[in-house]
C-alpha cells in the first residue's frame, strides 16, 4: 500500500468522489461546497440533500472578500474551519456558547445558550456576518424569528444541524427566507458539515484548488 502526502490524499480522494458523482449534473457554483461535504463525510446523499439559494455561494464569497464574520453554534465547528484562510481574507471566526454574557443570558431568559448566541452575534458584529449552524436548531428558529420580524440580513446562514427534534422544521423556516443560504435538509448535518461548507468557501474565495 502506497503512503502519500496529506495533499495527495485529498487529490486522490476528490478524483474518487469526481468518479462516483459519474456524469451527474451539479450547478458548477455549488459543486466544490457538495464535493468536499462528501469528502467530509463519506455520504453522497449530500448531492441531493444539499440546497443552496440562488447565487448563494457568489454572495457568500462576495462576504469573504469585505471581511465577513463567521459565527457558529459550537466549538467544533469554529476548530474545523481554516484559520490560515481566514487570516488570508480578513475574516474572523468566533462562538458566543460559552461567552459568561451568553449563559447569564440564556439562563435568565430561560432559551437555550445558541438562541442567546446568535442574539449576541446580532448585536455585537458589524456586517456581514455568516451564520454557520451544524448543531442547534434553536439556533435557526431564533434566525428565522430575526430575519422575519426585526430585519436582520445575515450575508449567508449555512443551516445544517444534526438530530431528530425541531432539526427537519428548523431548516425548512430557513429555506423560506429570503436571505442567501445552505441548507442540508433533512436529519443529516453536523458541526463537520458546517466547517466543511466553510472551508470549500473560504477555499474558493482564496483560489486554493480543492
Amino acid at each position: 500500500m502506497e503512503i502519500m502526502n496529506p495533499a495527495e490524499i485529498e487529490k486522490a480522494s476528490f478524483a474518487i468522489i469526481s468518479e462516483q458523482l459519474g456524469d451527474r449534473q451539479l450547478i458548477p457554483e455549488n459543486t466544490s461546497v457538495i464535493k468536499r461535504v462528501i469528502h467530509t463525510t463519506a455520504d453522497f446523499d449530500y448531492a441531493d440533500n444539499l440546497v443552496f439559494s440562488d447565487t448563494a455561494v457568489r454572495l457568500a464569497k462576495d462576504a469573504l472578500r469585505a471581511g465577513a464574520h463567521l459565527v457558529t453554534d459550537t466549538k467544533m465547528a469554529l476548530a474545523g474551519i481554516s484559520k490560515k484562510a481566514l487570516e488570508q481574507l480578513g475574516c474572523t471566526a468566533c462562538c458566543f456558547i460559552d461567552t459568561p454574557a451568553v449563559v447569564e443570558r440564556a439562563r435568565a431568559e430561560g432559551c437555550t445558550r445558541a438562541l442567546a448566541a446568535v442574539d449576541m452575534a446580532a448585536e455585537v458584529l458589524a456586517d456581514p456576518v455568516i451564520f454557520v449552524v451544524g448543531n442547534a436548531p434553536t439556533a435557526l428558529i431564533r434566525l428565522h424569528q430575526l430575519v422575519s420580524e426585526q430585519g436582520l440580513a445575515p450575508a449567508l446562514i449555512i443551516a445544517v444541524p444534526v438530530g431528530f427534534v425541531n432539526v427537519v422544521e428548523s431548516k425548512e423556516m430557513i429555506l423560506k427566507l429570503d436571505v442567501p443560504h445552505i441548507v442540508a435538509r433533512g436529519r443529516k448535518g453536523g458541526s463537520n458539515v458546517a466547517a466543511a461548507i466553510c472551508n470549500a468557501l473560504l477555499y474558493e474565495t482564496t483560489d486554493r484548488r480543492l
